[in-house]
Parts: structure tokens; C-alpha cells; sequence
């Protein structure tokens, strides 16, 4: 695998930002080249999967492009953590499409709307009959660590509604609606909770990439 340049300081990306919305072409291209171990690194757990390396990280470059484009850096991150998302989903749409696969095994993009017309992300976690080694290597990992979360971000009410909305602990998923009506409170309610918990879970995990 090719040799690429050092990271830049937190400083020097400040300035490369600043640069580029500006409309330095050049600055984004540093952004770009000087990110490019960051690609290499994501594209290293991959390397079990039969997908030539140079392929993986080329279609990781296309992740970055996007981060850097889409970079907001008035939330206080640094652009590798949010890059480090952006060319893991890349990489994984890909193999993903190529088993053309109906679920799309990103934690942070959406997978479609239910029947009550809200959004639903991967946090629905539920059984695959049929496994591939992709879904294997993020699946584990990432319920893990989001049961490991729960209890630390959420507060009751919150960890209450997202298990039983998800069916999580081996529970079966039910509605909002069924969620309000056990718990005497309003559908609206329950979606705005869920929503809030499901925005902590989302940070908690940026913030420990």
C-alpha cells in the first residue's frame, strides 16, 4: 500500500477550512491529500473482505471528497471524525451494492420510513438470517457498543422507549402508537423522545470513533 502524507495539525486544518470556503481549490485539495491515511486506515478492516485494496481506498476518497464538502466545523469536531463516518458508509454502500443487499449497514444513514411515515435508522436492531463477513464486522461491534451506551446517555424514559420501539434485549419492536398507549402518554411525545435519545446515541458515538 502506497505511502501517504502526515495528517494536519488541528491549527493547519483550521486554516485549510477557513481557505476553502473561500473558494480555495487548493486548500480543499490539501484537505483531501493530506486525509488520504485516514482513507487507508478505514479501508484496513476490509481487508479480509475479496476486494482489491486500491478499489477500497479509491472508493473511500469519494467518502472524504464528501466530508470535506460537507464539513460543518462550527460543531466543535475535528474533520476526521466526521470524514472517518463519511468513508466507512462509502466503503460499506459499495460492498453492500454489490451483494445487492436490501439494508444498508451504516449506523447513521437513514434505511427508509415506516409505516407512520418516521424515519428509521439502523438502530432497529434486528436478527439477519443470512450474514455476510461486512455485516458480521460492524454488526457485532457496533451493538456492543450500543448497549454499552444506552445506559450511560439515556435516562430512563428514554432507554424505555428505545427498547421497546427497537425490540432490543431480545424483545419484539412495536409501534409508537402501542408505545404510547402502554405508556398513557401521547404518540407525538414518544416520537420526540425517541428522536432526542436516538440524537444522544448518534453524538455519543461520533465523539468515540
Amino acid at each position: 500500500m502506497k505511502t501517504f502524507q502526515t495528517p494536519l495539525s488541528a491549527k493547519e486544518e483550521k486554516e485549510c477550512l477557513r481557505q476553502m470556503k473561500e473558494g480555495s481549490q487548493e486548500a480543499k485539495h490539501t484537505l483531501i491529500e493530506r486525509n488520504m491515511r485516514l482513507v487507508a486506515h478505514v479501508a484496513k478492516k476490509y481487508q479480509n473482505v475479496e476486494e482489491d485494496m486500491e478499489d477500497m481506498i479509491s472508493i473511500g476518497t469519494i467518502g472524504l471528497i464528501k466530508a470535506i464538502s460537507t464539513f460543518d466545523d462550527t460543531r466543535g469536531s475535528r474533520l476526521a471524525t466526521y470524514a472517518a463516518r463519511c468513508i466507512d458508509n462509502e466503503m460499506l454502500m459499495y460492498l453492500r451494492s454489490k451483494r445487492k443487499s436490501a439494508r444498508e449497514v451504516s449506523l447513521y444513514e437513514p434505511i427508509g420510513t415506516d409505516k407512520e411515515g418516521n424515519q428509521i435508522n439502523l438502530f432497529d436492531i434486528v436478527e439477519n438470517d443470512e450474514p455476510d463477513v461486512i455485516e458480521q464486522m460492524e454488526y457485532g461491534k457496533n451493538v456492543k457498543k450500543l448497549y454499552e451506551m444506552i445506559p450511560k446517555v439515556l435516562n430512563e424514559r428514554e432507554q424505555e422507549i428505545l427498547m421497546k420501539r427497537y425490540g432490543l434485549c431480545g424483545t419484539m419492536p412495536v409501534t409508537q402508537r402501542e408505545i404510547a398507549r402502554q405508556l398513557q402518554i401521547s404518540r407525538s411525545y414518544v416520537s420526540r423522545i425517541e428522536k432526542k435519545a436516538i440524537g444522544k446515541l448518534q453524538k455519543s458515538f461520533e465523539e468515540n470513533l
